[in-house]
């Protein structure tokens, strides 16, 4: 084979090439098995949050009836609404766990976005619901809150902090747009919560005349919600919809595919989201007087060279070879 100037002497890269190749193969066939190791874990955490929020609907309901507070009720309700859309979470974090088959060739991703498209709809239910009877409270005089519910909503705003923290750290680590939005709804709660204790603080303070300060309060949480829900809302939507990847994730993947032996430069590198994973379709250049096989080769390396990189999620690539000019 001719040698060039700039170009790589295929024959001599071979044994790098034959090295290379049979480092990478024995990860290669487990990507989709990380991946669903992924997801398990995420639909796990996820499972926990079902639990914590029953929990604390239980307690929250039964303080906000016993200590005669609206506010500490909707709350409570949002928790078991919360259950239902945590609930809708894990499935499609199951769902997303499955592996490629005839009918879904590029993987079932695409289930744990539609999840947390669902959670964000939840979430947007649950601030009309409790907004309406916030309202019918306000308009119907009733008796102020016992003081003892600040105590309880002091231990549910920790709580919900607490695990809303640990859930983003898990969405971060996991790429979970489901879990980030898990996240997102008990912070949400937290911030409820909070709402509800200034409020039911308000009627303590001021007395009688301010009996309807915790309902109020609901009403500033049902604004804390949507709010909330239109984030969960456009980060739902923007995986649906291929939403490009961070420039960062772009330039990695740009130097692992360069660093493949054969690889002259890289082209053209499109990269979109697909549940916990991320599906890869990317151009190499290459010494044009390579054979169809030899150019074969590489891009078997590329692609190879990508799924083996745990930190990066890729489940497929579809790699381009072209001739450098």
């Amino acid at each position: 084979m001719r040698r060039a100037t700039g170009w790589v002497n295929y024959d001599l890269a071979r044994p790098r090439l034959a090295s290379y190749e049979a480092a990478v193969a024995k990860v290669s066939d487990n990507a989709y098995g990380l991946a669903n190791q992924r997801a398990r874990s995420a639909a796990g955490l996820v499972v926990r949050g079902v639990v914590l929020n029953l929990g604390l609907a239980i307690v929250k309901i039964g303080g906000g009836v016993i200590g005669n507070t609206y506010a500490l009720i909707a709350d409570g309700v949002e928790s078991l609404v919360d259950v239902g859309s945590s609930l809708m979470a894990w499935v499609g974090l199951r769902v997303a766990a499955r592996p490629p088959d005839d009918e879904h060739p590029f993987g079932h991703g695409k289930a744990e976005s539609l999840a947390a498209l669902g959670v964000a709809l939840f979430v947007f239910a649950a601030a009309g619901w409790i907004a309406w009877h916030a309202v019918l409270e306000i308009l119907e005089p009733h008796r102020g809150p016992h003081g003892g519910t600040l105590i309880l909503l002091a231990v549910v705003i920790f709580v919900k902090i607490w695990f809303s923290r640990k859930m983003a750290r898990a969405s971060e680590a996991a790429g979970s747009t489901a879990l980030e939005v898990e996240a997102l709804h008990h912070w949400a709660d937290a911030l409820t919560s909070a709402a509800a204790f200034v409020g039911i603080s308000i009627a303590l303070i001021g007395g009688e005349g301010y009996a309807a300060a915790d309902d109020w309060a609901a009403l500033v949480a049902c604004a804390i919600i949507v709010f909330n829900g239109i984030a969960m809302l456009n980060r739902a939507v923007g995986d649906v919809m291929d939403t490009a990847v961070p420039a960062s994730l772009e330039d990695e993947v740009r130097g692992l595919a360069v660093t493949v032996p054969g690889v002259l430069a890289i082209d053209k590198c499109r990269i979109r989201k697909s549940g916990l994973n991320h599906l890869v379709d990317i151009h190499v250049r290459v010494n044009g007087d390579l054979s169809v096989r030899e150019g074969h080769e590489i891009a078997h390396l590329v692609k190879d060279a990508l799924m083996v990189s745990a930190p990066h999620a890729i489940t497929d690539v579809s790699v381009h070879v072209e001739p450098v000019d």
